[in-house]
C-alpha cells in the first residue's frame, strides 16, 4: 500500500534528543533570517525570482531535515506557495461526510491518478478510473488502427491524430459555441509547448514573407515563460505595464497606443484569466480589445491575439461562457490563436495535455512548421491517454465543478489567513480578492516589505512581482501544491 499522509521522520536517530517545540521553531526562524541575508543579493543581481525563491525554500527545508527537526514543525514554519501545480495526492480537505461530494481527497482517485490501494490522507483509492483509462486507451488504439491511423509510426507534420483533433474541435463548438474544424487544432505537450511551437511557426511564416521586424506585445504583470520563448525566436518584446486601477488588465486605450507606437507588433499575448493576478477580462473589455485589433487588420495590418486560456475553466462557468462568447464573431475568431490546456482545469499538470486552436483556417497551414520542425511525431501513449481523458470528461463532467469548488475553498481560506496575518504584522497594503478563478492570490505589500521579509516573518514563500515583469511591492502566492489549513490550526 502507498500512503501519502504526513510522514514520520524515520531519519531521526534513536539517540537524537527531541527538542522542545518552541526551540525547534526558533531554530527554523533563525535559519530563515540567515537565508534571507544570503539570497536577497542574488535576486538583486538579476536572477530569476521564481527560481531564487524555490532554491531558498528547498535549502531551508534541507537544513531543517539535516538537523532532524520534526516534519510537522517544518511544514508549519516553511510554507512553499511558489508553484502553481495542484498535487491531487496531497489533498486533505473533506467537507461533510467522508466519501461525499465534498470529500476532495477522492479527486486523485476520481481523476485516475491514484493507484489501486493508495491511502490518500485517510481515503483508500479504488483505482477504478486508473484502470478504466487504460482500457479506453486500448479501445482507442484498436479503433484508430481500423481507420488506418497508426500512432506507432511518424506523423510527418507532428500535429497529432485527426480523430483527437476532431474531438477537440467538436468540444469547442459544444462548450463555447466557437466553430472550428479539426484541421485548425494542433496538439501540444501542454500550453507552454503550444505557445513555443506557435511562436516558432509564426516566425518562419514571417521569414518566408520577408517580414524582418516582428514584435510581441506582453502586458505586465504576466506569465514570463512566453517572453523567454519569444526572445529565443528573435522577436522584440514590447511590454505594457498595466495598472492597479484597471485590475492589472490591458485596456483598449493602452493597446491602441502601443500599436501606434510600434508598427512591428504582430502578436498580442493575452491571458484571458490571468496568472499571476487572478483577474479575468470582462466581456466588455474583451470586445473593446477586439475592436482595436479588428480596425488595424481592416487597414491591412497583420496582427493576431495569442490568447492563453490555461485558466479559463477554473472560474464560474457562466462567466467563462460570456468571455469566450466574444470570440464567436467570425472576425474576432480569425484574429485569434488560442492555447488551451488541461493542466489547471483538470489538475493534470504532469500529463501535459494541451492544444492550439487557430481561428483562421488559412493561417493554420502556415504555422504547421512550428510542429514538424520541432518533433517528428507526438507520443503515441500520450495521445491515447489524452483521448481517454476527454471521454472521462464526457461521462463525468461534474469533476471540473468539483475542482472549481476545491480551488475556491483554498483561495478563500488563504485570503482569510493573509488577513489575519496582516492584522498581527501589518504586512499588506492590499490583499486582492480574485475573480473566483485560478489557483493563486496576488497582493500588494506595505512599503518596506517584500517577498523575503514576508517569508522571514511568516514562513510563507511567494513569488516577487518581478518574476512577472512587475514590481516587488507585489507578491503572488499559489494555493496549489500545499493545502490551506483551517483557521483553528493556523500557526506562525
Amino acid at each position: 500500500m502507498i500512503t501519502h499522509g504526513t510522514p514520520a521522520d524515520s531519519s531521526r536517530a534513536d539517540d537524537q534528543p527531541h527538542l522542545p517545540v518552541q526551540e525547534q521553531r526558533a531554530i527554523i526562524q533563525r535559519l530563515r533570517h540567515e537565508l534571507l541575508l544570503q539570497y536577497r543579493p542574488v535576486l538583486q543581481q538579476g536572477a530569476g525570482p521564481i527560481r531564487v525563491m524555490a532554491r531558498m525554500v528547498s535549502e531551508l527545508s534541507r537544513r531543517c531535515r539535516d538537523l532532524k527537526l520534526d516534519e510537522e514543525i517544518i511544514a508549519s514554519e516553511i510554507v512553499d506557495r511558489t508553484i502553481g501545480d495542484v498535487d491531487l495526492r496531497r489533498i486533505v480537505e473533506c467537507e461533510g461526510e467522508p466519501g461525499g461530494p465534498g470529500d476532495y481527497r477522492m479527486l486523485a482517485d476520481e481523476l485516475g491518478i491514484a493507484l489501486p490501494g493508495e491511502n490518500l490522507n485517510g481515503y483508500t483509492a479504488t483505482g477504478e478510473v486508473y484502470l478504466w483509462l487504460r482500457d479506453r486507451m486500448l479501445d482507442y488504439e484498436r479503433s484508430l488502427l481500423d481507420q488506418k491511423i497508426d500512432l506507432r509510426i511518424y506523423d510527418i507534420i507532428g500535429i497529432g491524430n485527426p480523430v483527437l483533433r476532431d474531438w477537440l474541435a467538436a468540444n469547442w463548438q459544444e462548450q463555447w459555441g466557437l466553430t472550428v474544424k479539426g484541421e485548425q487544432v494542433y496538439l501540444s505537450l501542454g500550453a507552454m509547448d503550444g505557445i513555443d511551437k506557435t511562436l516558432r511557426g509564426f516566425r518562419q511564416m514571417c521569414d518566408e514573407q520577408g517580414i524582418k521586424e516582428r514584435a510581441v506585445l506582453f502586458p505586465a504583470p504576466g506569465f514570463g515563460v512566453p517572453e523567454a520563448q519569444a526572445r529565443a525566436y528573435g522577436y522584440r518584446l514590447h511590454r505594457v505595464n498595466t495598472r492597479p486601477e484597471h485590475r492589472f488588465k490591458l485596456t483598449a486605450e493602452e493597446l491602441e497606443q502601443a500599436l501606434q507606437e510600434a508598427p512591428d507588433i504582430r502578436l498580442i499575448y493575452l491571458t484571458v484569466t490571468n496568472n499571476p493576478t487572478t483577474f479575468a477580462f470582462t466581456p466588455q473589455e474583451l470586445l473593446a480589445l477586439h475592436t482595436v485589433v479588428r480596425r488595424q487588420r481592416e487597414a491591412g495590418r497583420q496582427l493576431f491575439f495569442l490568447a492563453d486560456l490555461a485558466y479559463v475553466g477554473t472560474g464560474r462557468p457562466e462567466d467563462d461562457q460570456a468571455r469566450m462568447a466574444t470570440f464567436a464573431d467570425p472576425a474576432h475568431l480569425e484574429q485569434t490563436i488560442f492555447v488551451s490546456s488541461l493542466s489547471k482545469t483538470l489538475s493534470l499538470t504532469g500529463d501535459r495535455f494541451g492544444w492550439v486552436t487557430i481561428g483562421d483556417a488559412r493561417l493554420a497551414p502556415a504555422l504547421a512548421p512550428g510542429w514538424s520542425n520541432s518533433m517528428a511525431s507526438l507520443p503515441a501513449e500520450w495521445q491515447l491517454r489524452f483521448m481517454a481523458y476527454l471521454q472521462l470528461l464526457r461521462e463525468r463532467p461534474y469533476l471540473i465543478e468539483k475542482l472549481r469548488n476545491l480551488y475556491r475553498l483554498r483561495r478563500r481560506r488563504f485570503i482569510a489567513q493573509l488577513q489575519q496575518l496582516d492584522q498581527e504584522l501589518q504586512l499588506f497594503a492590499e490583499i486582492y480578492l480574485d475573480d473566483d478563478a485560478t489557483v493563486y492570490n496576488w497582493s500588494q505589500l506595505r512599503p518596506g516589505e517584500d517577498a523575503f521579509s514576508l517569508f522571514e516573518k511568516t514562513g510563507i514563500a511567494g513569488v516577487p512581482g518581478s518574476g512577472f515583469g512587475y514590481t516587488d511591492e507585489y507578491v503572488r502566492f499559489s494555493v496549489g501544491v500545499i493545502p490551506v489549513p483551517v483557521a483553528a490550526t493556523w500557526q506562525r
